[in-house]
């Protein structure tokens, strides 16, 4: 079972400035906690037990809100305040470790996980881009979880893919099946992939939205692969190699993707994840309401 996640968080997030200038991007908050928790409680959901944050010095407060802080637990506790007292050291179950290593350079992502091969050494492990938030809300089965047992069925690397519309190939790295790809929740092997091709040259509208299972035999891949685009690593050049030695396929996932990186991205998994809240919904929907007659 893969029980270790690298989540890559050295990026300085241009895409969402000025927001991000003073606070890591991974921080920007979706309703009442930051985007980086959702991603942190998703991998928690699907058995991950050791959650590596590969990180720059600029992004000590991702690694602070996953620390204990000791006087203002102190604080809520000598008022009364239990219930906030509980949400705060729940945000890290006591069996999940929150590991952290740097990214001394900027030289992508395929070099911010090879960072976290010290800490992964011979396992299988997931990584989660934490610029995407995946919602599988009301699936019996998270799309981690799916993805993951399709791991451990096959051996096989997975990439977790969504359908886009057409139009829209062109935004994206798209797979092609080695067969007709089977429906959500399920796997295909792939011949090849494709980084944002026109429309006419897509080989499918299935893209990769940030969710993968590797094996450790990625980490030799990625120590030989030479820059690429930007003069940066690629992990998919690492994956591509990686599918003419041992096979890669791809996982199509149930739910549904909110791209954080984005404005309107942030706006609509704000507009999702509000309307659901247990606490702050109905206020929420309301609100929603009353604008929506006011337009």
């Amino acid at each position: 079972m893969i029980r270790k996640a690298v989540l890559p968080v050295a990026g300085f997030g241009t895409r969402c400035l000025p927001a991000s200038k003073a606070i890591p991007k991974e921080m920007i908050t979706i309703v009442d906690r930051p985007v980086i928790q959702y991603v942190v409680e998703e991998a928690v959901a699907a058995g991950i037990r050791d959650i590596v944050l590969v990180t720059h010095a600029s992004k000590s407060a991702i690694e602070n809100h996953f620390d204990k802080h000791f006087e203002l637990e102190a604080g809520l506790e000598a008022k009364g305040k239990y219930e906030l007292l509980e949400t705060l050291r729940s945000i890290v179950p006591d069996d999940v470790n929150i590991i952290s290593i740097r990214q001394g350079e900027p030289l992508g992502l395929g070099h911010a996980v090879l960072c976290a091969q010290p800490i992964i050494g011979d396992e299988p492990f997931a990584v989660l881009l934490p610029d995407v938030l995946v919602d599988s809300h009301a699936l019996s089965q998270p799309d981690l979880s799916g993805m993951l047992h399709a791991y451990e069925s096959s051996q096989t690397a997975q990439l977790m893919v969504e359908e886009v519309p057409w139009e829209k190939v062109y935004k994206y790295g798209i797979v092609a099946p080695e067969n007709e790809m089977p429906g959500p929740g399920k796997s295909c092997g792939l011949k090849g992939m494709v980084e944002k091709p026109e429309r006419e040259a897509a080989p499918s509208n299935l893209a990769v939205i940030g969710r993968y299972a590797l094996p450790a035999s990625i980490f030799p891949l990625l120590a030989q692969t030479p820059p690429g685009a930007g003069g940066e690593i690629q992990l998919t050049d690492a994956i591509e190699t990686l599918r003419s030695q041992e096979g890669v396929q791809a996982y199509r996932m149930q739910g549904s993707t909110f791209d954080c990186g984005h404005q309107l991205g942030y706006l609509e998994a704000t507009l999702a994840y509000g309307r659901r809240h247990p606490v702050f919904g109905e206020g929420f929907r309301e609100l929603l309401a009353r604008y929506h007659q006011g337009e």
